[in-house]
């Protein structure tokens, strides 16, 4: 995952999921320097900016209160326009970031020795060692709220909702399994393999919603993994293309290039809002308590379309976001998150869960209504209070997410 899987060019240097793409010294031998290029910032760029989009819109979204018996949970971002908030979910960047990462590791020396089936064996060890803490942490966790008194009802609603940031892993190990065959895809049809990743997903909810019945309804599950795989398949492509013997210095950086992304773009969001308006989809880009379908369960056309146009203006403003990431704030955040985007991902909302559940169950708080003037104003103070929990959880489990073995 994007989250999972930092990227590996063919330079030494993962998944939401996440984070370096260093091939393992101990199994991976060296390329010849001559071969070597530096790591690309770009791919870390985009997975940060991914991973920090992903925590700031499900801190938004807090929205709890508790009535002495049961606790009743709602969606901030589901009253008003709040749903425009949903139009920045990042879920494609942290794809794409993951498919640049597995794209470059596919053409670099992180596969001579042991073969695909190796490096994805590397990464799901790698995944397992943080997975495991958190699924043992939670389970410890359990048993000492419900020991403590704390009502069931909170426990186990809490309990449901943390480990489905999982559904992330998933996606990505197939995915991460089958890139010698997007690379190759992307090799022999180059803009068709594009073009049919993208249109695959949008035939099947097309099925879904014009052939309505149990059949088709259960064939749109299949684009849970088919609407990710278009980012994905981008970034194999960018990490093909960057490391081309004979490519252009900047291929993304001619006008051509550029006035083709923006037009991209520009249709992709057209298209999301033309569907969102003639229906049945709903304007939110995830899923929403009240709404009869979710555009994320499966994904639906509009996240397909919208999946297209963050690809499009990543790269239409690589060259910004790589020089900002220069600068030494830029280098501090985004090399943090490269070693521990994947610590952050699992415990972000385990971090939200326990301010609001303190403010709520134990200080007997409620929480202000969502896009009030008190709402605006506590803003900075309920996020300041996630992030410190946030940082106390990195530190303590970060150490899972190590890989120097």
């Amino acid at each position: 995952m994007a989250v999972l899987d930092a990227p590996a060019p063919p330079a030494p240097s993962a998944p939401p999921p996440v984070v370096r793409s260093r091939p393992d010294a101990a199994t991976a031998p060296a390329a010849p320097a001559a071969r070597r290029r530096p790591r690309d910032p770009f791919v870390d760029v985009v997975r940060a900016v991914g991973t920090v989009g992903v925590v700031l819109l499900h801190w938004l979204m807090a929205e709890a209160a508790w009535d002495g018996s049961t606790l009743h949970v709602g969606n901030a971002l589901g009253h008003g326009a709040g749903w425009l908030v949903t139009w920045l979910q990042p879920l494609a960047l942290l794809f794409f970031a993951a498919g640049a990462s597995a794209g470059y590791q596919r053409g670099g020396s992180a596969v001579a020795g042991r073969g695909w089936g190796g490096v994805v064996l590397a990464r799901l060890r790698g995944v397992a060692r943080p997975v495991g803490a958190f699924a043992g942490a939670w389970a410890l966790a359990i048993a000492a709220l419900l020991a403590l008194g704390v009502p069931d009802d909170a426990v186990w609603r809490m309990a449901r909702m943390a480990p489905q940031l999982l559904w992330f892993l998933g996606v990505w190990v197939v995915l991460m399994a089958l890139t010698p065959l997007l690379r190759a895809a992307w090799e022999r049809w180059r803009w068709g393999a594009l073009g049919a990743a993208v249109a695959l997903p949008l035939a099947l909810d097309a099925l879904r919603f014009g052939l309505p019945n149990d059949v088709t309804a259960a064939l749109a599950w299949a684009n849970v993994l088919l609407a990710w795989a278009a980012p994905y398949l981008a970034g194999i492509a960018y990490a093909a293309e960057r490391s081309a013997p004979r490519r252009p210095a900047e291929p993304l950086g001619s006008r051509t290039a550029r006035r083709l992304l923006a037009a991209g773009a520009v249709a992709a969001v057209a298209a999301m809002a033309v569907l969102v308006a003639v229906g049945p989809y709903p304007p939110s880009m995830i899923g929403m308590p009240g709404d009869e379908i979710s555009n994320l369960g499966p994904p639906t056309a509009p996240v397909v379309a919208h999946a297209v146009a963050q690809v499009c203006l990543v790269l239409l403003f690589r060259a910004a976001l790589v020089r900002r990431a220069g600068t030494a704030a830029g280098q501090r955040v985004v090399g943090a998150l490269a070693r521990r985007s994947m610590t952050v991902y699992l415990w972000h909302l385990t971090a939200m869960f326990a301010v609001v559940g303190v403010a709520l169950l134990g200080l007997g708080q409620q929480l202000p209504a969502a896009w009030g003037a008190d709402w605006w104003a506590s803003r900075p103070v309920w996020f300041a209070a996630f992030l410190l929990v946030l940082l106390g959880l990195v530190r303590v489990f970060g150490r899972f997410e190590d890989r120097r073995r």
